[in-house]
């Protein structure tokens, strides 16, 4: 039965493809020999991790494996401060890595959720309640209002069916269902309209059915496979720093033997020159950097964190910094999923709404002019009709913001240091949210809100008109009518399509008065309607009649004749108003925006123009279209498509993986079960907070807590410079590291002694080194850091020539190190203590060259190009360093431990100089590269800094 077509099938064909009798269901004896074949009507779960295998993998890392050994060397050596400082950076890491895997994998368990606890079945003609999980294929079951269809179901019957679909299909609002054959072979999920769902909600009506799926076999199943095979991708910054980490290590190991042999061909002692070789080897692999990429991603998630983004996985915040497509599902991601009236048309008459969602704000304009309602009584009875007609409420809740509240508590402790009380208490309103909660059908929301904002509140209404009789609406009649009693007198209020409402019209509301529906008058409405579609608006008609006093209604065919046509109301789910300013900066940032849908091309296409991610001659396509295509067709065609309609789970994965293999970084929004595939696949997956579903925000890498599009414009920000800061630390580290190794180089090649001693080399090492790094890895984003395109995701950590700037700086700093030292020795080289001395003022000049450094490694430019005062925290940084060296260059006790002497001010004077050369004078050459690439460019164009070898 894999392959049945069910939506094909009618009754009769039912019952002999199953087994089963409607009005009896199976036996418990059938039921229990099919449960043998089906299985339970579960979701796997899959295989699951053990927690100490989770903690094991976390130690399985190239780099992590290194910095072991590196303990061992420095334990071997007596360092052990370095050895325990290396092996807490270890642990840290370690158990970051666990808490973020142990967490990864709920999205199945989130998924069992949605499956329905429990069942009404009939069993051998009884009806009972089963535990969900025992339902199996046959089994027929009864759903009302406000169920869960508990397995995918074949209607049998259905009455006024109406089932919210979103977070499966896309679809924005409830879909009417019926039991009768679909003769199409290949039926969309969300056009297969006498099919339930497992996990989608009943909002309307009751209906039978027959099971047909169950378990892993439903459309629900599908999405938990899809979920458990679908690989986590590898973060482009995982990647680079792995490649690094190897790169380092043999560069320093090689560096370091050959400084070794040097220094023993040029008579050094061998047991001296493998001390300090080893000492270099440990100095130059940068340990610290693990944990300073880990801090640096930890402030990013609690700067997000403010931002209204929670980050799931420290590496994605870095990975969304160079996305090149963000995949958007439209429904509550781009749009409200909130339908909202935004036009009437009246008596001939266009009426603009304004407001969004269900909030009773908002005005109706003519004309751009707010309309009185005590001047309209078209309006009125129209808004009557809407507001009556109608089986939906909205309610207001008050909800706890925290991020507000905490918010709150800092302006209270602001306000005590001289801010404005009206101030604070503004902030302090904002810690409470007011929501309106839609407690119906989306549809009809749409409608009491709109006779909200202009007074007419349904419960106000119904105090003063009485309903006595209800017609519902159903996918047949297409309408709904109500009889109401005000007065002493009766009106039937009636609502629906308006092609086939107006069948059923005899006269129309024209200027104020009630005249006969002529053809002309016809045509003109129709027009309309015509005119709100093709706009993409879902759009109702509105009628009603007077009962006359003795007259007896007997049924909606009485009710609904002769009426009186009034308007049409054209509703949609409004894009959010963030959005397309969100997107217009992403477009500026190189970033392209891709929406993809469940629900139909045109509203999504109406959707997509509006919101500025469908260009003039943009391309769209179909899930139907889509379904046809092989993998390298879509391949040809991936970048060309902004708009995809009418997709299945299966399809957003195709689309996923096929940008992926275009080169793309993708990032993938959602809010539905449908989207979690996805997310799950894509480099980063983002899940609103607020609507989505708990599938989606275990599958995601990023939650957009307020559900703000535009959260993910500041979280791509974030993510460029994070990646920018990282790449600040890494010039650094290295460029500090190459000058050490080099100082030692060339002394040994040179047959000088020892510039630094091991434990000096050590000791740059863990403090110089260690504070402005991290002081860099908070570093603020310089201003044009979202007017480049993003980088590729498989650009070396090297490119944009930081490759030369390190090594540049590099030989500079270790020039001028061995300089100040060579300078030193020859004042006195018979003298004693002269070569203490000499190698005090390189231990000085190496620390205070890295320490002026790091300041021009806050640009790409130069150290001229931004305020170095501007990183409180680098200043900070930088100071504590410089008093640590005084610390050990005059502190007695310390001295034989760390082989200094105090300076005096001639080598002071050295010191300085020589550290400062290396900065200033490629500061310099940027600077003069700069003002020969303006000059190049007649004065206009901008700084470049790629076109001079010296920008570094």
């Amino acid at each position: 039965m894999e392959h049945t077509k069910w939506h094909q099938l009618n009754d009769e064909e039912l019952r002999e493809t199953l087994g089963v009798s409607p009005q009896e269901g199976l036996t418990d004896e059938a039921a229990a020999e099919k449960r043998k074949i089906a299985g339970s009507n579960e979701l796997s779960e899959g295989q699951r991790i053990s927690p100490i295998t989770l903690l094991l993998n976390q130690f399985k890392d190239f780099m992590v494996l290194v910095l072991m050994g590196a303990t061992l060397v420095s334990g071997l050596l007596g360092e052990y401060l370095d050895a325990v400082t290396i092996v807490a950076i270890i642990v840290l890491n370690a158990i970051l890595g666990f808490v973020q895997e142990f967490r990864a994998e709920r999205s199945l368990r989130a998924l069992k959720q949605l499956s329905a606890p429990a069942a009404k079945v009939l069993r051998s003609g009884q009806e009972v309640h089963l535990a969900a999980k025992q339902l199996v294929p046959g089994d027929i079951i009864m759903v009302e209002s406000g169920d869960r269809i508990p397995a995918d179901v074949r209607w049998l019957e259905t009455n006024s069916l109406d089932v919210e679909e979103s977070a499966l299909t896309g679809e924005s609002v409830p879909v009417s269902k019926h039991c009768r054959p679909i003769a199409s072979d290949d039926v969309p999920l969300g056009d297969q309209k006498n099919i339930g769902f497992m996990g989608t909600m009943v909002t309307r009506g009751t209906a039978k059915g027959v099971v047909i799926r169950t378990g892993m076999d439903t459309e629900m199943g599908k999405i938990a496979d899809l979920i458990q095979n679908t690989e986590e991708q590898e973060t482009p910054l995982q990647h680079r720093l792995e490649q690094l980490g190897k790169i380092l290590i043999f560069v320093a190991l090689g560096l370091t033997v050959m400084v070794v042999v040097a220094g023993i061909l040029h008579g050094q002692p061998a047991v001296g020159m493998f001390l300090a070789g080893v000492s270099l080897a440990v100095a130059a692999i940068p340990e610290g950097l693990p944990a300073i990429v880990t801090i640096a991603l930890a402030l990013g998630v609690q700067r997000m964190i403010k931002r209204k983004a929670i980050v799931r996985k420290l590496p994605s915040v870095e990975t969304l910094g160079c996305a090149s497509v963000i995949c958007s599902d439209k429904t509550g991601t781009l749009t409200q999923n909130k339908m909202t009236v935004t036009n009437v048309w009246l008596e001939g008459r266009s009426i603009k709404v304004t407001g969004d969602g269900y909030a009773p704000e908002g005005h109706m304009l003519e004309n751009d002019r707010i309309i009185e309602l005590k001047n309209d009584q078209s309006l009125r009875r129209m808004l009557q009709i809407s507001a009556l007609c109608n089986n939906a409420s909205i309610v207001e809740t008050i909800v706890n913001d925290p991020a507000s509240k905490k918010k709150s508590k800092e302006s209270k402790k602001e306000s005590k240091k001289g801010r404005k009380n009206g101030q604070q208490e503004e902030e302090q309103v904002s810690a409470n949210q007011v929501l309106w909660e839609l407690k119906g059908d989306p549809t009809e929301g749409a409608l009491v809100a709109m006779a909200s904002k202009m007074g007419l509140a349904p419960a106000g209404l119904k105090e003063l008109y009485d309903r006595e009789q209800e017609f519902p609406f159903d996918s047949e009649r297409k309408r709904m009518s109500v009889m109401i009693k005000h007065q002493g007198g009766r009106m039937v209020y009636t609502k629906g399509a308006p092609d086939v409402l107006i069948e059923h019209c005899s006269y129309i509301l024209w200027e104020g008065k009630v005249v006969p529906f002529t053809g002309t008058l016809r045509q003109k409405v129709m027009a309309a309607n015509e005119s709100m579609a093709g706009n993409a608006l879902r759009v109702l008609g509105m009628a009603y009649r007077e009962v006359k006093p003795k007259e007896h209604v007997a049924d909606e065919h009485a009710a609904e004749s002769q009426l009186v046509f009034v308007g049409l109301a054209g509703m949609i789910d409004p894009p959010r108003r963030e959005v397309r300013d969100a997107i217009a900066t992403c477009r500026k940032a190189g970033i392209r925006t891709v929406m993809i849908t469940g629900d139909h091309g045109t509203t999504a296409e109406a959707i997509a123009h509006q919101l500025g991610i469908l260009p003039r001659g943009g391309a769209s396509l179909s899930g139907q279209q889509l379904a046809g295509m092989t993998d390298e067709q879509l391949d040809k065609t991936v970048n060309d498509i902004y708009v995809f309609s009418r997709v299945s789970p299966e399809h957003k994965l195709r689309i996923v993986k096929s940008l992926q293999r275009k080169g793309h970084v993708v990032a993938m929004t959602g809010d539905g079960v449908n989207d979690a595939p996805a997310i799950k696949a894509a480099d980063i997956g983002i899940a609103m907070g607020i609507t989505g579903t708990d599938v989606t925000k275990e599958a995601s890498s990023l939650i957009l807590s307020d559900d703000n599009f535009s959260t993910i414009v500041a979280a791509i920000e974030e993510g460029r410079n994070i990646y920018e800061n990282i790449r600040k630390f890494i010039r650094y580290l290295l460029a500090s590291n190459v000058g050490e190794i080099l100082t030692m180089f060339f002394a040994m090649m040179m047959g000088l002694p020892l510039p630094l001693v091991p434990i000096q080399i050590l000791w740059v090492n863990l403090v110089t080194d260690g504070l402005p790094a991290m002081a860099l890895g908070v570093d603020q984003a310089e201003k044009d850091l979202m007017e480049h395109k993003p980088r590729g995701a498989k650009e070396n950590i090297f490119a944009r020539r930081l490759g030369w700037k390190i090594i540049s700086r590099g030989v500079l700093i270790g020039l001028c190190t061995l300089g100040a030292f060579w300078l030193t020795l020859q004042a006195a080289p018979d003298h004693p203590g002269q070569l203490i001395k000499a190698q005090s003022v390189a231990f000085a000049t190496l620390v205070l060259a890295q320490l002026i450094h790091v300041f021009d490694c806050r640009s790409s430019r130069s150290i001229f190009h931004r305020n170095p005062l501007q990183n409180k925290y680098l200043v900070l940084a930088v100071i504590s360093s410089v008093v640590l060296m005084l610390v050990v260059m005059y502190v007695e006790p310390l001295q034989p431990i760390f082989k200094t002497v105090p300076l005096g001010l001639r080598e002071w004077a050295i010191c300085i100089v020589a550290a400062g050369i290396p900065t200033f004078l490629m500061g310099a050459g940027s600077v003069w590269g700069g003002r020969r690439n303006r000059r190049r460019m007649g004065g206009s164009g901008r700084f470049v800094p790629k076109s001079t070898k010296f920008s570094a």
